[in-house]
Parts: C-alpha cells; sequence; structure tokens
C-alpha cells in the first residue's frame, strides 16, 4: 500500500497546485446554488488527487477514533465514523455517478486505479482491530446505555458489518480476505467495463427502405438519428439498447431481422472475444465462493443473505418458486394465444423468442383494440415527468421548480428544486433520461448527496435519476412507451425514498435499507402510472393537447394481465439463475453457458422465453451489487402491492393513508427494523397474495 501511496502521490506533485486545492472544486465548499456539485468545473484531472488527499483524511480520522483512550460512546465512535470521510464521500459520489453516465477511456482509467485504492481503504477500516473492539463494546452494553431508536440501529447495522466483513478473523484469514477483495472489485468493474463495449459494440445496420416494413415512423426516425450519430447518414442503426431493439421486434414484419436485432442483445458478453464475460464470471464466483467460505458460510447465497431481510436461500427459493409456477403456466397460454394467430396466418412456424414481441402485439390489438403506437403520442417524457411530480404534490404536498442556472453534467440532464408544501427545501433531482455511448444501459437513482442531521443542521439529499428512454427526433418529441412510463414512475419512487428521507446518520439514511426492501418505494410508485386519476395528469397528445379519451384509458384498464405470464417469467427465470449461481459451494467443471441452461431446463423455462438477463451481461449481480439478490424484486413486491391494496381501498390519494406512509417508510430509511415500520403503517406483516392477484396469477 505504501509504495502505491507514494507512486501516486509523484504522479499528482506534477500537477502542481492540483494537490493542494488550488483549481481542484472538491478541495473547497461548493460554491453553488444549493451546494450542488460544481459540473461545469469538474475535470478528469481533479478525481485522482481528491481521491488519494480523501483516502488520507479518512484514515487519519479513522485512526484518531480506533486510538482515543476514552472509553468508547455512541458520540466518540459511532457518530464520529458517521460523520467522517466527507471528501472522499463527496469525491466518490460525483465520480461514480459520472463513471457509470459520461463514461470515457479516461474515466475507466481513473476508476482502474482508485479501485483497488478504496477496496484497501475500506479493508483498512473495516479489518481494523481497535475500532472493531469499541464497536463490539457499544454493540454487547446497548441496551445498558441510553440511546435513541436509530442509535442502537446504527450500532447494530455497523457491529454487522464489520463481522460480514471479517472483522472477526485471524491475521492470516484477513490477509486472504483483502486479496479476495481486490480481486472481486478489479472482476466487477472489468464485467461492467466489458458489458458497456458489447452495448455499444453491436449495430444492425439497414439500408433498404424495404427492410423497415411494419415499422411506424417514429422508430424509423429514431433509427435514422442513430445512424447520423453513427456517420451513417441515409441509413437506419438498431442497436442493443431497449428502446431501439423492443420497438423493432414489436413492428417489424421481418422475422429474419428480428431475430438477428435480438440474437445482437442476447448474445452480449458471449462471443469468445476480448470482451466476453464467461471467464469472468467464472472467476468472480470462484472468489465469492472462497469469501463466503472463509467468513463460515456455505455458499455465497448463505453469506450474502444473512445481512438481508430473507435471511436464508430456502425463504428466497419458496417465494420464488410460490410465483413461478402459476408464472410459467400463464405464459403458456399467451404462447397459446400467438401461435393460434401465427396459424391463422399460415405461418408455417413455431413461435420463437424473437416473435414473442411481435406477436404479443397483435394478441393486444385483437383482445383489448390496444396497441402500443396508439398509446406513445400520449405519452411525452415532459408530460409524464410532469404528472409523476403532480403524483408526488397530490400524495406528499411536494412541489417541483426546474432550476435554469445550476450546473450539469450533460446537456440532456436538468435539475429540480424539491420543496415541501411548507416552502421548506426538501433536495434537489436531476433527471437524465436519454441513451448515449457514454452511459450504461438501463435505468436507475443515485445519490449525489445523503441526507442526514449534524450539530442541529439538515443537510439535505441531491438525487439524480438516471435512463434510457426514448430520444427527441427530428420530427417528434420523446414518446414513451408503456414500460418507459413504468421505468420512469419506478426510478422516481426511489428518488422518493431518497429526497424524503428524515434520518440522523448518513449510513441508516433514504435508500441505505436492506437490499431486499430498497425496490418498495419505487414498485409502489409504478402503481400509480396508469391509474386514470393519474393518467389525466399527463396523457395529453402531443399534437393535439387533447386528453387521452376515456375509452383508451378503459381498455388500459381492461389490459392489466395483458402479457403478465412473460414479464414474470422472465423476471423469476433471472432471478432463479441469479441464486443458482450463488448456490455453488465451486466453479470446477462449469462452462457458463451450459450451467445456465441446465439451471433453466430444470425449472422449465420454456423455450419462447429466456431469462430477462443472461448471465453474461446480468449486470446486476455480476457489476451493481444485486448478487444472490435479484429477487429482491419480487420480495419487495409482496410489500408495495399490498400497501396499495390500502390505497385502494381509501382512494389513492388519500391524505391520512399518504402521509402515514410518508411518515413510516419514505421518511424513515434504515433507522429500525424495516418490517416494524410496515407493520406501523399497514397493520399487518404482507403475504404474497395481493402480489399474485395484480399479476393475474390468483
Amino acid at each position: 500500500m505504501k509504495k502505491l501511496f507514494l507512486t501516486l502521490i509523484s504522479l499528482i506533485m506534477l500537477t502542481s497546485g492540483v494537490l493542494k486545492g488550488e483549481n481542484n472544486p472538491f478541495f473547497t465548499p461548493y460554491k453553488t446554488a444549493f451546494g450542488v456539485p460544481p459540473f461545469d468545473k469538474i475535470k478528469t484531472e481533479h478525481y485522482l488527487p481528491a481521491f488519494i488527499e480523501g483516502i488520507k483524511q479518512h484514515q487519519k480520522e479513522i485512526d484518531a477514533i480506533a486510538n482515543n483512550p476514552a472509553p468508547a460512546t455512541f458520540a466518540n465512535t459511532m457518530a464520529a465514523m458517521e460523520y467522517s470521510g466527507k471528501l472522499l464521500t463527496k469525491v466518490s459520489m460525483v465520480f461514480f455517478n459520472l463513471e457509470e453516465s459520461m463514461h470515457s477511456a479516461e474515466m475507466q482509467s481513473i476508476a482502474e486505479k482508485v479501485t483497488p485504492m478504496l477496496t484497501e481503504h475500506s479493508d483498512n477500516i473495516l479489518l481494523n482491530e481497535k475500532l472493531f473492539k469499541r464497536i463490539e463494546t457499544l454493540y454487547n452494553n446497548r441496551a445498558k446505555i441510553r440511546l435513541t431508536a436509530e442509535q442502537r440501529r446504527v450500532i447494530e447495522e455497523q457491529y454487522k458489518k464489520f463481522i460480514h466483513n471479517g472483522a472477526a478473523l485471524n491475521e492470516q484469514q484477513k490477509k486472504e480476505l483483502r486479496e479476495i477483495n481486490k480481486n472481486l472489485a478489479m472482476l466487477q468493474l472489468k464485467f461492467g467495463n466489458n458489458l458497456l463495449a458489447e452495448t455499444n459494440n453491436f449495430k444492425m445496420v439497414i439500408d433498404k427502405a424495404e427492410d423497415l416494413a411494419g415499422l411506424p415512423e417514429s422508430v424509423k426516425a429514431a433509427a435514422a438519428e442513430d445512424a447520423k450519430a453513427a456517420n451513417m447518414p441515409g441509413k437506419w442503426v438498431f442497436t442493443a439498447q431497449k428502446t431501439s431493439w423492443i420497438p423493432f421486434l414489436t413492428y417489424s414484419t421481418r422475422r429474419d431481422l428480428r431475430e438477428k436485432l435480438y440474437k445482437g442483445y442476447w448474445m452480449r458478453g458471449d462471443y469468445g472475444n476480448a470482451t466476453d464475460n464467461k471467464q469472468v464470471i467464472l472467476d468472480i464466483m470462484k472468489n465469492r465462493i472462497a469469501l463466503a467460505n472463509l467468513l463460515g458460510f456455505k455458499t455465497p447465497a448463505d453469506y450474502i443473505l444473512d445481512n438481508t431481510m430473507a435471511k436464508t436461500p430456502a425463504r428466497v427459493d419458496a417465494l420464488l418458486q410460490s410465483i413461478w409456477t402459476p408464472a410459467v403456466a400463464k405464459a403458456k397460454d399467451e404462447v397459446k394465444e400467438m401461435q393460434s394467430i401465427i396459424d391463422s396466418e399460415n405461418g408455417g412456424f413455431k413461435l420463437a423468442m424473437w416473435d414473442w414481441w411481435y406477436y404479443a402485439e397483435k394478441v393486444r390489438k385483437a383482445k383489448y383494440d390496444l396497441n402500443e403506437d396508439e398509446l406513445k403520442p400520449y405519452f411525452k417524457l415532459e408530460n409524464v415527468r410532469k404528472g409523476v411530480f403532480e403524483v408526488a404534490h397530490k400524495l406528499y404536498g411536494l412541489n417541483f421548480e426546474k432550476l435554469k442556472n445550476v450546473p450539469v453534467y450533460h446537456p440532456d440532464v436538468e435539475a429540480f428544486k424539491v420543496s415541501d408544501a411548507d416552502g421548506k427545501l426538501i433536495g434537489i433531482l436531476y433527471t437524465d433520461y436519454f441513451p448515449r455511448a457514454s452511459k450504461t444501459v438501463g435505468a436507475w437513482m443515485n445519490n449525489i448527496r445523503d441526507q442526514y442531521i449534524e450539530k442541529g443542521v439538515m443537510v439535505r439529499p441531491v438525487i439524480v435519476n438516471v435512463g434510457n428512454l426514448a430520444k427527441p427526433t427530428a420530427t417528434s418529441p420523446s414518446l414513451l412507451s408503456m414500460d418507459d412510463v413504468g421505468t420512469l414512475f419506478h426510478e422516481f419512487g426511489h428518488a422518493l425514498h431518497g429526497l424524503l428521507s428524515q434520518c440522523t446518520y448518513p449510513s441508516v439514511s433514504g435508500t441505505s435499507v436492506p437490499r431486499d426492501f430498497v425496490e418498495c418505494p419505487s414498485q409502489f410508485m409504478e402503481n400509480f402510472a396508469f391509474q386514470p386519476e393519474v393518467m389525466k395528469m399527463y396523457a395529453f397528445h402531443y399534437k393535439t393537447g387533447e386528453l387521452m379519451p376515456e375509452s383508451l384509458m378503459k381498455k388500459i384498464q381492461n389490459s392489466t394481465y395483458f402479457n403478465q405470464g412473460f414479464e414474470m417469467t422472465e423476471l423469476v427465470a433471472a432471478s432463479i439463475l441469479d441464486m443458482k449461481w450463488h448456490e455453488l459451494t465451486s466453479i470446477d467443471g462449469i462452462d457458463v453457458d451450459k450451467f445456465e441452461k441446465e439451471q433453466m431446463d430444470k425449472i422449465g423455462l420454456i423455450p419462447e422465453i429466456l431469462p430477462r438477463y443472461r448471465s453474461t451481461y446480468f449486470k446486476h449481480i455480476f457489476n451493481d451489487g444485486y448478487s444472490a439478490g435479484y429477487y429482491s424484486y419480487q420480495w419487495a413486491s409482496v410489500f408495495e402491492k399490498d400497501a396499495f391494496e390500502l390505497f385502494k381501498d381509501k382512494g389513492i390519494f388519500d391524505p391520512a393513508t399518504a402521509t402515514s406512509f410518508r411518515k413510516n417508510i419514505l421518511e424513515r430509511g434504515n433507522s429500525d427494523d424495516p418490517m416494524k415500520f410496515y407493520v406501523k403503517f399497514r397493520g399487518h406483516e404482507p403475504t404474497s397474495d395481493a402480489l399474485l392477484k395484480s399479476k393475474g396469477l390468483k
């Protein structure tokens, strides 16, 4: 460590005043409105010096806490830890947000330098024997000490975190743990970099207009824009971005091209080239198994789930199986419906996975007189965002004001001041919705600043919602699919969880809840998206300004269960695949593709459906912290569907119900057991009944 540190210091000194902070925005308080990052002044050369100095400062603070001769108290140990490392937190939150949304060779190079540094720094804290002894003392005496419920939770969570990360190991074991952690950090980074490269490298180029048969004009226009961006004017480009390939598979009459494009999506990371992820997966699993064994667990799943609400693989497997059986049965019925259409048209083939979207759309038109292209003109992005803001206003009294003079990190990004009903600042929300080559696929919410209270002063959060929604074209604004609308509401639910937090300590504030509860507030918000009362807030035709007809809204309501067999089957299949990887005790003799196929065959996944994510592009579990955790979406759904039942009973904008949800769920973070908060809100623990009913599976 010392040699690496000195080498980096010497490199930084070459940049003169940067280390001293003369020109580095991270070294001084942000001189911006609301204290947001000065993105217009932050340069790539600022990150490394800030990381190095941040680690140095944080380690000095940790050493002072660990070596304090005074007996351990909450104030001199836990609170001191909670408020330490401000510079490191400051630079980390900006860098890792931008590393995903503004990726570049320079950012990747910095990530490759700082990742092992941060891993080593984390180990230096979590494996610090003196520090752990102080935490252990507080933990063992917590019943005798006068503490708030949140302070008790902080002690318990930090104690578990230290134990879970090797604090009780002997010195030789700690040395092994450090090596494993370093390996995993770099392997997981490599997986993500490979996937981004694979996604950007795949393009299906069309140069004949007749090959666009069946596609709506909006889809053609978007493909033409992508072609221009790829320096291929006059052609049409389709990519592995969902906003590109899903519309093509939904409308294209060219079955051969549907197959080609879908294969480009599901073969990412599986081409045997320099960015193939199969060996990376095996190396990750080898290290995760070693880590679990070192810490006394049989499998990575046992180790990871020990710190969740589910607790054991058996409970996860039971939940997944309870959904799997009815989901597959419904999916098989959906296959029959689509196959009958193929046969009636004398297609002469069996439905394949790349046919699903095309024939599902035909089913939707036949059964519900509804098609996606008919809906999109009513789902203009700006209107949908305005609608979700209005939902938050009606539920919680929040107001959103667009900020024009706040620095942003890309021209697509917009910033909003969020205020409470009484005018008090709640926080700042950035939205970054459009795909670009520098952005990871998918959608997510991140913190740029946590909410907490220090010395009686409330620090308000800065939140970002990131997505890859349909871009505007030369002829139309951004028009969303129903899936896109749901995604926007989902990520906004995460944003509210962060924005409305009212905790004292940063480690338990906002979305810092058990991983299998974190999706509850986000999925809860999805329930509002297509309620008629809500659509009346945003579903205006982008050309005429007319509200969506009630007859069309009714068709949306009638199609609630449409394609739910497919959606739940692909989702649960991915969750089971995740669990199967993390229930391994060895990777000896494992072939990634064969293992995946064997596991899917065992559970009876039908050939017309793939898991939502195949292993080689399953970023959630090999890069994003959802290892043995993708089930969390279903676990959290048990809570949010049960919660929304109360809203339906009382009225979806009932003030008392909304206030209770805000006070007991959204404001409390992880300041106590989330189940306690949920029972206080709902009056009982949830069952899976509401979830199954909502999907038409019961």
